[in-house]
């Protein structure tokens, strides 16, 4: 007897463009939200747009606390849950960057409330994703989620964000390509399953962004329409895997080690947008296409431009594979030896 069951989730609303936040307010009243909300912003953004969310909520009829954080860290993660426990908010905004956003959704977890999803910039693909990046000690814990209720992506916003953000977010989408083909290969050699809707989902949004990188732009809010629906739709491609898988490989276990190794010294779609480079070297692919796309947006392509060192770059390569030993990549179960590594990044002129 067929007994296959499948669960995937996915933003009630999505709505991306000029002036949108404006559009908060009735949409909270139509999804029927209770009276209170919790924003969970940071001290620049909540002048941005944390406290202009909170205006059009009012004038929607709800009551509105504004809570200011710090980083997506374990600490400021607790304190936020004391918070919101006080709070009782019958819904959350994450109104910020993607440390806001990760706080803001578990903290929607740990309350069971609804989350909406308020990206001031774009610098990965979490802004829909069922998952949240908390820093520890060891680094970051990739932790489940939930995909948001809704997503507001006001591209106005979005714009005044450094160009930086929006080229890491670029290049963290863009490393779906080695993602995808670690995902194929784990389902060749360990049979593992493949979600061909979000195998789909994901390789759209990373050839979407190779195939118009000429048209990311600095300061240009029409490059921000470009690239946003191929942001969004990559974390919407997690939630139908249920997984990770269509976005996260080995470049990603690449750029956690880097975490570690030299934390802060780069943004996580950077890092990311680098391993692909390496990455689709080990798969035999066309990883110029990759350097030259994250070239053209204005992302890192070397160690120096990611603010690493030669040395710390190859250790990382080293480490990569025991970061997460359970999700099969390129990297095998015993990883690259270290001149290998140093090959490796010499070849592709990271190093």
């Amino acid at each position: 007897m067929f007994r296959k069951a499948k669960a995937m989730e996915f933003p009630r609303e999505v709505v991306a463009g000029h002036g949108v936040i404006n559009d908060i307010g009735p949409m909270a009243r139509r999804f029927g939200f209770g009276k209170t909300a919790m924003i969970v912003t940071g001290k620049y953004t909540s002048k941005l747009a944390g406290e202009p969310v909170a205006h059009v909520l009012e004038d929607s009829g709800f009551n509105v606390v504004i809570v200011e954080t710090g980083e997506a860290t374990v600490e400021n993660l607790q304190s936020l849950k004391e918070d919101a426990a006080e709070i009782s908010p019958s819904f959350i905004l994450g109104v910020g960057g993607g440390s806001k956003i990760d706080l803001a959704k578990m903290a929607s977890v740990h309350l069971n409330v609804p989350f909406i999803s308020v990206p001031t910039s774009a610098a990965h693909d979490g802004i829909a994703s069922p998952r949240a990046s908390i820093k520890n000690a060891n680094g970051s814990s990739s932790l489940e989620a939930r995909v948001p209720f809704a997503v507001v992506a006001d591209t106005g916003i979005i714009v005044k964000a450094p160009h930086r953000f929006l080229a890491s977010g670029c290049a963290d989408v863009i490393s779906n390509e080695t993602a995808l083909l670690d995902w194929e290969l784990a389902h060749r050699l360990r049979n593992e399953e493949i979600s061909t809707s979000s195998y789909t989902l994901a390789k759209y949004s990373s050839g979407f962004i190779i195939n118009h990188a000429e048209e990311i732009k600095p300061n240009l809010e029409e490059s921000v329409w470009r690239v946003i629906k191929p942001i969004i739709i990559s974390g919407i491609a997690m939630g139908v895997a249920g997984s990770t898988r269509p976005a996260s490989g080995s470049e990603h276990m690449f750029s956690h080690a880097l975490d570690m190794i030299a934390p802060g010294r780069a943004l996580h779609g950077e890092q990311c947008g680098v391993g692909a480079i390496m990455m689709m070297y080990l798969h035999g692919g066309d990883w110029r296409r990759i350097r030259r796309a994250l070239k053209i947006i204005g992302a890192p392509t070397t160690a120096s431009e990611l603010g690493v060192t030669e040395e710390q770059v190859v250790e990382a390569l080293t480490m990569a594979h025991t970061i997460r030993p359970e999700r099969y990549t390129i990297l095998g179960d015993s990883g690259i030896a270290r001149e290998a590594a140093e090959n490796l990044a010499r070849t592709t002129g990271v190093i």
